[in-house]
Parts: C-alpha cells; structure tokens; sequence
C-alpha cells in the first residue's frame, strides 16, 4: 500500500492544505479540524482505498482507517500538508476555539449535564415503574401495599435527584467552569436550604417571607428546586471569581479567603439579583414551549418533531435538557422528550428502509446497525453516516419524526424523566406505555413508508455493481497474500483465535461504539475483561502498540491481522492505567503478554473496559465466527473466535 499516495487523495479530497487548521490521530481513526466543511469532497474522500469511513463529530472530521496503517498515513500526510502534529487536547482545544458563542454555550450546557443525566434517569426510570405499579393497585389490577417500607423506600429513591437537583447542577457546572466542583455543590445545597419556603409549596401557601432591598425592591425567601439556569449562572460567577481570586490572594491566606470571599459573594448576587431575573427567564421558557407544543391538533409538536433532527445535525440539543429538566419541575412530566424520542426512531426507522431496499452491501454493512443504534437512542450514526448522506432519507425521517409528535401531542403523553430515548424510552411512560407505542409506531411507520418508497431510488444505495467490482478486485491480491503466508507457516493453521484476556464474551454487535460493532475496522468479538492483562494468542509480530498503551495490533505469523482495543474512548486516559511489555517491531510467542491495565481506575474515571478482538484483514477471508456465546465465561487461551479462508 503506497501511503503517501493516500494521503495526498486524503488531503485533496478535504479541499487541500489550505483548508487544513490541524490533524491528529489515535488508534484507528485522523482527527483533522477543517476550516470550510463545505470544501470536503465526502464522496471521493469515502472511496479512497485506506478509508474505512467518514463521519464528522464534536468539530473534526475523523477519517477511520485502522490501526496499524493510520499512524502511517497520519506521518505521510502531514508531512504531505506542511503543518505539526497535533496532541488530541490541542485539537479539542481548535475546536472550541472554532465554534461561535452560541455553539460554545450548548457545549458548556452538555458538558454540565451529561455527567448527572444517569442519576435523573435512574430516578425517572424508578418513578415511571413506581406509577405504574401504584395504578395498578389503585385499579385493583394487582396486590401490593403503597404505604409499605418497600415501596417508601422506592418512592423517596425516585424523586432524590430531582429534589437535590442544584447540588448535582452546582457540582457539575463548577468543575466545567474551572472551579472548586465542592463549592459548587455548596451553593447548590444553599439555593435549596431546608429553612428556606419550597418553591413548589409556592403555588399554595403564597410567598411567606419578604425582604425589601433598600426599599427598591423585595426578595422573596424561597428555595430553587426544579431550577436550572439560576445554580448555572451562580457556578459561573463562582469559578470565575474563585479563579481570579487564586491569583491575587497571597498564598498563606489564600486557603481561607478565596472560598469565603466566593461563596459569600455569589450567595448574594444570587437571592438578590440572578435568582428572580433568572427563574422569570426560565419560566418563560418552559412556558412558551409549552405553550407550542399544545397548540390544538398537534400543530405546534409537528413542527418542532420535525425540526428536532435538525437541531441534532446542528449540535444544539444538548439545551433541551432543560426544557426536560424545567417541565419536570413545573409540570410533573416532560413533553418535551416524546418529541424527541419519536424524531429519534424515525430517523432509525429510515436508516432501517435505506437498509433494506439497499443492494449495495457497504451500505446496508452500515444502515442495519445504525438504525438499530438510533433506535436505542444513539442518533449520529444513523443521522451521519446514512441518512444524511443520501438526504432524502433524512428528510422523511423528519416528516416521520413530525407526525409522531403530533400524535404525542394529541395523547397528552409525558415521560417521568429525561436522557433515554427510543425503545427504553418507555420506561419513562410506564403510566401511558399504549401512547407512547403508538406515537412511536406512528412516527416509524411515515418514516419508512415514505423512505422506502421514495427515498432509496439514488444510485449508491440502489447499484450492487460498484461494490461486487470492488471486493473481486480487492480479493485477488490477498488470495494470493494468504497462500504466500500459509506456505511460510511452520504449523497448519485451524483458523482459530483463541482469547488475549479472560472474561466474559460479548458479541461484536453489542459493543458501544459504531466503528467497532459495524466491523468498520474488522470483524471479530469482544471480552468484558475480568483480569487487567492482555497476551498473545499466538507467535507473530507486534506492527503498532499506540503511544497511550490502549490499543495493539499484531500480525501473526499464520497471517492474520489482529487489533485488541482495551476499553472503549481509553485513548483519552493519555496512557494512566495502562503498562505495555512490547514494543512496536517485537516478535511475541503464544501466551506472551502484551498490556496489563487497572480496571478499577478505568472504570473509576468512568470509561468502559469492554475490549474488541478485531481481525482487521477480515476481507481477505472467507468468514470470521464469534465462537463464545454472550455473556459465557472465557479464559486466556480459550477459542474465541474462527477465521474460514
């Protein structure tokens, strides 16, 4: 493979040099930041021969192209480019820098949620079964005692996150502003002190306690529950002060001053001018939302559930967490995410038509399990990597997502909590799981019809041709490759692959992460490790061991190419947690070890351990098998996977 030929088709293809801000690379894929998206030639970069796929996500372009040929692609193209290799944290850092203020806000708004969203959607989930069973009793449907210390205990679990809310919030926020995250959770428990009246009593009781300020205006004493913006804004001011005031108190005081001075400045600022300003911004919000989205007949919901995957391709949905958030306070329920869920399944659902009518086996390698994905909840594969690509798809999908709303208007259906949509999304209507079966059948069925009828007639999707000629073409040389191999090997080969580290199996398919269960990279099976350490499972070679240690790929010396990835995102650990005994050009023997790492702390820093054996040359085969049945118990040594010539 001549490498620097497919980096100058590489670089040509994203509009030349000039529109290069900078590249870096990891295991499998470049990470290129581009300065006019609009110049990327996306067709022609998908067929060059090196690219296993394209996909743009969080500002970069990553080109997938697998381990062991990127970090020689990366070399050749930016010496091809003329520009320095960046560190995946400088790229990160162009990408901010890229984005305009509004795109910064969402990202900051992502940031500070997507940390606490598993604790509202363990609450929701909870809340949702716990209606549902309590219906049920009420009805006469079933048995059970809702004053008993089972169901107490569950009720008081269900609601905790929502009512502790700010302290999650001012935790979060604070840490992403660059602050003491424990000052954060300070103000959070401040704006909810137990002396202060609930907010939700508010409607009620009236408001029972009022200081004037300077006789200009008053302030009412009352708690922030169900409030978002207000604890946001005050970790803003908090970390921004906390930070400014690090650098001007001397160090002997600074331990003492800085947080009392912060603290008590921004408590302050809060009752008397953030806190009411705010919550009658945030008010207004939800209101007016609302509002929308109940206009008669559905109107309202068909236009926003047809925009909603729009605004996703626009990175800026992350802000709905709040409107789920603010609802939830205030209403009891979210409508907000029944929109979003059907806008999600219809885009799975059109990603599924795509599939099916396709006769281009790339294609329908790529639709099945995006639309699977998109349907858990998952949407950028199936947004990205299909619909988009095609448009038309992507249209209907919306159409589709647009009706579904509707019909969810018109139920009056709402879900009990936020973060999970799609199929598991039910949980969250267990008191009206009917509506949501409906809502979301509507959404996918408009969606697919029309998808099928008259969003596959393009040429890619339709032509089988294109990609036959190509595999014939590939398959002649590594024919030949693999009987060059099999004549040097010194034992027969069976095919088979036995397990680098012990655990429990699990298929391809269910690994979180598209490039990996899509077999972009190659086919193969996946180990939930229960022991931190990584052999050989036979005689070969070590051709790329990544810089961070998460990741090698080995050649065997039966022909064989392997990648075994420890983890899922763990190239973001920058290498803490893990230990290679090789180095890249090693000769290793069966058994040998390769990596150990520290599950524990991988887990601790909250990625996933999960590990793929992927035979990265899996075309030049036949067929590769999965031999270990999910979730079966395998050890170093044990067969894992077989590879048919």
């Amino acid at each position: 493979m001549d490498h620097r030929s497919s980096a100058r088709e590489i670089l040509s293809a994203i509009g030349g040099k000039e529109n290069l801000v900078s590249a870096a690379h990891c295991a499998t894929r470049l990470r290129l930041i581009i300065a006019d998206n609009s110049k990327i030639q996306k067709d022609t970069l998908e067929n060059i021969d090196v690219v296993k796929g394209v996909f743009e996500a969080s500002g970069q372009l990553q080109i997938i192209i697998g381990t062991g040929t990127v970090n020689k692609v990366y070399d050749e193209f930016i010496a091809e480019a003329g520009v320095e290799a960046s560190s995946k944290d400088e790229v990160k850092a162009q990408v901010a820098q890229k984005q305009n203020w509004f795109k910064r806000l969402i990202k900051t708004l992502g940031d500070v949620f997507v940390p606490i969203i598993p604790a509202i959607v363990a609450g929701g989930l909870i809340m949702g079964i716990m209606e549902a069973l309590n219906f049920m009793a009420s009805n006469g449907f079933i048995s059970l005692d809702t004053n008993g210390y089972v169901f107490t205990v569950f009720k008081l679990l269900s609601n905790a996150a929502f009512t502790f809310l700010p302290i999650l919030i001012g935790y979060s926020a604070t840490k992403v502003f660059g602050g003491n995250p424990y000052l954060g959770a300070v103000i959070g428990m401040f704006l909810i002190h137990p002396d202060l009246q609930n907010a939700w009593t508010v409607s009620t009781n009236g408001y029972e306690q009022t200081f004037s300020i300077f006789g200009l205006f008053n302030v009412h004493m009352v708690g922030y529950q169900g409030h978002v913006i207000p604890i946001i804004i005050a970790s803003f001011i908090l970390a921004t002060m906390e930070k400014k005031l690090h650098k001007k108190v001397p160090d002997i005081v600074d331990l003492f001053v800085t947080p009392l001075v912060s603290l008590t400045v921004t408590a302050f600022l809060v009752y008397t001018f953030i806190g009411p300003v705010f919550v009658a911004l945030e008010n207004g919000i939800i209101t007016g939302v609302q509002k929308l989205i109940t206009i008669p007949f559905g109107i309202g919901s068909f236009i926003m559930g047809g925009f909603y995957s729009t605004t996703v391709v626009g990175g800026i949905h992350h802000m709905y967490t709040v409107i789920d958030i603010g609802q939830l306070a205030k209403y009891g329920a979210t409508y907000w995410l029944p929109l979003a869920s059907a806008a999600n399944m219809a885009q799975g659902a059109a990603c599924l038509a795509v599939a099916v009518k396709s006769k281009n086996n790339k294609i329908r390698s790529m639709a099945y399990p995006s639309a699977l994905s998109c349907m858990l909840g998952i949407t950028e594969p199936a947004i990205f990597g299909v619909n988009l690509r095609f448009v038309k798809p992507f249209i209907f999908g919306s159409i589709g997502g647009a009706c579904g709303a509707m019909v969810a208007s018109i139920l009056h259906l709402g879900a009990t909590a936020t973060g999970v949509t799609g199929i598991f999304a039910i949980l969250l209507t267990l008191n009206h799981p009917v509506k949501y079966i409906i809502s979301m059948a509507v959404a996918m069925g408009v969606a697919f019809t029309l998808t099928w009828l008259f969003g596959t007639n393009n040429e890619q999707i339709r032509n089988e041709n294109k990609t036959s000629e190509n595999k014939t073409e590939k398959a002649e040389q590594p024919a030949q490759t693999i009987e060059t191999k099999a004549e040097n090997a010194d034992v027969a080969d069976d095919g088979i692959i036995t397990a680098p580290l012990s655990g429990k199996a699990v298929k391809l398919e269910n690994v979180p992460d598209q490039t990996f269960a899509q077999g972009i990279l190659g086919l193969g099976a996946a180990i939930e490790p229960t022991e931190g350490k990584v052999v050989a499972p036979d005689d070969g070679k070590v051709e790329t061991l990544f810089d961070t240690f998460h990741a090698v790929g080995l050649t065997l010396d039966n022909g064989k190419e392997l990648l075994i990835h420890v983890g899922i995102n763990t190239v973001e650990l920058k290498g803490e947690g893990f230990k290679a005994y090789v180095s890249e050009g090693d000769r290793v023997t069966k058994g040998q070890t390769l990596i150990t790492f520290d599950m524990d702390f991988i887990k601790s820093k909250g990625y996933q351990t999960i590990t793929p054996v992927l035979v990265g040359n899996s075309d030049e085969f036949a067929s590769v098998e999965e031999l270990a049945e999910e979730g079966t118990e395998v050890t170093i040594g044990d067969k894992l996977i077989k590879v048919n010539a």
